[in-house]
């Protein structure tokens, strides 16, 4: 099977366990493709923490999940130097914490201080990690899907500027329609009367189909790195951060909604995704739509708007909207 038949394969997986959320399954497989960090956020029970698992139970691959509670240390997360003691003397060797796997899910990553919400900072930039003086590096397939719950603000520590900037996109997870809720509720119950058949006859149990290789995830990213971008595109996505940084002549919506305009690393986030966006789209080229359809998941925790916009219930969404509206198409 070639690299676009295993991810096709791995989306389809996904979407039996995960029902009327097709978006959010290709936004996790393009925080993948594209070798980024995710963060999740939705209200409770939305399938979350199942879309993250349902990726990782189909991949070959290490999975570890880091329930974040406002007790939790730095060495919880990267590990510690233990002192082991034998015959007549000791050494001290790492312990690797659950941050050294290949998909890690930080759940509900407010809830934890800023001093173990920077723990992650290096791991997820750097893709290593430092402990007393040593520098301990994660493997090549490595990403962190960390969600937050929006509601329920009492007790938790939002995320600095600076860690949310290092999330390649953040995607929000609403509710489903009533026609999807139905078919949640028939899935649910086929896993129950399936979980308790396999405990009355163990021989009833289906082979599970094997996992997809890593293997294909890099023959993935290196196709998409040949990706074509054409210097129009490549102006377009330009164009579309320095309006965070400079509104004026775009309007007094703008003007009056951005406080702080966007990093470097939207562009880079832009071009990463669209390339990946349009090879899951089948093309070998990268057009308009495929940097629209990801504008909103780059720019969402990268603007800071002001609290007059805020005041009046502008959102993220509605001033990429604005953006995308405004200018003017390559």
């Amino acid at each position: 099977m070639t690299a676009r038949d295993q991810i096709d394969s791995l989306r389809e997986r996904m979407g039996t366990a995960i029902i009327g959320q097709r978006d959010v399954i290709d936004r996790l497989l393009i925080g993948l493709l594209a070798n980024g960090n995710l963060l999740v956020e939705g209200l409770p029970g939305l399938a979350k923490t199942r879309a993250i698992k349902a990726l990782a139970k189909n991949l070959e691959c290490d999975f570890s999940r880091i329930q974040f509670t406002p007790d939790l240390l730095p060495s919880d997360v990267t590990g510690t130097e233990v002192y082991y003691q034998s015959g007549g003397g000791g050494d001290f060797r790492f312990e690797p914490g659950p941050i050294f796997a290949n998909i890690v899910l930080a759940d509900e990553i407010n809830r934890a201080p800023a001093k173990v919400q920077a723990a992650l900072l290096e791991a997820m930039e750097e893709r290593q990690v430092t402990v007393a003086g040593k520098t301990h590096v994660m493997e090549p397939l490595f990403m962190v899907m960390a969600t937050q719950n929006p509601i329920e603000q009492e007790g938790t520590y939002p995320l600095p500027e600076a860690q949310m900037d290092r999330f390649l996109m953040h995607v929000l997870i609403t509710y489903p329609p009533v026609e999807d809720e139905v078919e949640v509720i028939r899935l649910v119950r086929g896993e129950e009367i399936a979980a308790n058949t396999a405990s009355d006859d163990p021989g009833a149990a289906t082979a599970k189909p094997p996992a997809i290789p890593q293997d294909a995830v890099f023959a993935a990213r290196q196709e998409i790195s040949a990706i074509h971008v054409a210097e129009p595109m490549e102006r377009y996505m330009a164009d579309l951060v320095d309006v965070t940084r400079n509104p004026d002549g775009f309007g007094d919506d703008l003007i009056n909604w951005i406080e702080i305009g966007a990093s470097p690393r939207a562009s880079l986030a832009l071009d990463k995704c669209g390339r990946t966006h349009a090879w899951l789209a089948g093309r070998d080229y990268v057009d308009p739509e495929d940097v629209r359809a990801i504008a909103p998941d780059v720019f969402r925790h990268r603007l800071k708007l002001t609290y007059a916009a805020q005041g009046e219930g502008v959102t993220p969404d509605r001033v990429v909207e604005e953006m995308i509206r405004q200018v003017a198409l390559p």
